[in-house]
């Protein structure tokens, strides 16, 4: 089935239309992140008023249950009352100062206490700045160069971490990108996620050339990929036995598969992880940190520079340490694994009943439609995913008020905010669409 064309579309989004329109003068193609353009589903973008809770209210009066979550972070939903108050208060004493505050400390703490792994950690202002940095940790701390990513993976917009990377990159096309000099990006190795026997080669043949393995410990940039049993037991067992480091970008599933992240869940312990989203509570925020022996690198205590003149910015310190004592709280997560175990359940049933050319893959508050049977294991079974057949889905999804990521290669997340009704009602809607589509 073909997408629709903007003129076939029952939802109003005239105001949406005519904002993107007067955005396209001013901003390389009205937005400024790619994925927010709708390329990958066609037609244009909507442009959003406010969140409320579980919802998100569009220019044009449209009411969606959110599925983005602003790409992650909304975990609470919006206007969440204690993080509201937090930043509310944090605003009166001011915006920012470029000095120490005693939030940075407690943001700190939260972090380091729910995740064992981290010992000391540095804010910075996003998840790019945040893997950028802990790559230059470990070039610094072990002295070698070279560092391997895997395809598909997308690990911010870093120079040197745009090689065969994933979401907005895979959904425009571009492998790479222009203007990346091809000498940044000499000391990066690529290999497919979840190839055992490719990354065992990678190190007997660059064995002590390898600074570390950097690795999202669930693939969310190429839809949602999980990794095959034995895969990041055998990332751990390389990097220890070659002395590089291991470290776990966990932007996305960071505070988001479970209080400790995927590194709980599997029980590995990474020399260095990433963070950013959820820890801002929705402000622009990231982080990096590990073994302290590690981190004492950084400067001013070591001789690794790393700086940013709103790192650690109080109100998105504010926002983060209430999302986080929120989310501390007994049975949050138990929650979160409840609702999302309802509709994953509720949405493989549909699949069944309706014979779809489709599968979902969830893990904590996280899920992904992919339109083949196929099993989906590295970026190269995500790319045979059906495009067509997401983009229409997408756009009938909207129509029922559903808003999900615009892009076959981004993942969903629930919130605490939404209701066991919404869930159910969304299934039943995805039912009615698959049926349509068949």
């Amino acid at each position: 089935m073909s997408q629709q064309s903007a003129s076939e579309r029952k939802l109003n989004l005239s105001r949406s239309r005519a904002l993107f329109q007067e955005a396209q003068q001013v901003m390389p193609g009205g937005v400024n992140s790619p994925v927010r353009a709708f390329r990958g589903v066609g037609g244009e973008p909507v442009f959003i008023e406010r969140g409320e809770g579980a919802y998100l209210y569009d220019v044009d009066g449209n009411r969606y249950l959110d599925f983005v979550q602003s790409w992650g972070p909304m975990i609470l939903g919006f206007g969440y009352p204690s993080v509201l108050e937090a930043v509310t208060e944090a605003s009166k004493r001011g915006f920012t100062f470029g000095a120490p505050t005693q939030a940075e400390t407690e943001l700190a703490r939260l972090v380091i206490e729910s995740v064992p792994s981290v010992e000391m950690i540095r804010f910075v202002n996003s998840g790019t700045e945040a893997t950028m940095s802990a790559l230059r940790v470990a070039r610094a701390y072990t002295g070698r160069s070279k560092i391997v990513k895997f395809t598909g993976c997308y690990h911010g917009h870093a120079d040197m971490l745009l090689v065969q990377a994933g979401s907005g990159v895979a959904t425009l096309g571009l492998p790479d990108s222009p203007g990346v000099p091809s000498e940044t990006t000499a000391n990066t190795l690529s290999v497919p996620y979840n190839d055992k026997e490719a990354i065992k080669q990678v190190f007997e043949t660059y064995a002590n050339e390898i600074a570390a393995v950097i690795v999202e410990p669930v693939a969310a940039n190429m839809g949602l990929v999980l990794p095959v049993p034995g895969f990041l037991e055998l990332l751990r067992e390389l990097t220890a036995k070659h002395g590089a480091l291991l470290i776990f970008d966990e932007v996305m599933t960071g505070f988001r598969v479970a209080l400790g992240g995927m590194q709980e869940r599997v029980q590995i312990t990474p020399d260095l992880t990433c963070f950013g989203k959820i820890i801002g509570g929705g402000l622009p925020v990231g982080a990096y940190g590990g073994r302290r022996e590690i981190m004492q690198v950084v400067a001013p205590l070591g001789p690794m520079y790393q700086a940013g003149t709103l790192s650690g910015n109080p109100l998105a310190m504010a926002a983060g340490i209430a999302t986080l004592k929120e989310l501390r709280k007994p049975g949050q997560y138990e929650l979160l694994e409840q609702k999302s175990q309802l509709l994953g359940e509720g949405i493989a049933r549909v699949l069944h009943d309706t014979n779809s050319d489709a599968q979902i893959v969830r893990i904590g508050a996280m899920f992904c439609l992919y339109f083949t049977r196929e099993p989906v294991h590295n970026y190269a079974d995500a790319k045979r995913a059906s495009a067509e057949r997401f983009a229409s889905y997408f756009w009938e999804m909207l129509e029922r008020g559903y808003y999900l990521p615009p892009s076959q290669f981004e993942s969903c997340f629930l919130s605490l905010a939404q209701e066991e009704a919404h869930l159910q009602e969304m299934v039943q809607s995805i039912e009615t669409v698959l049926r349509q589509q068949a």
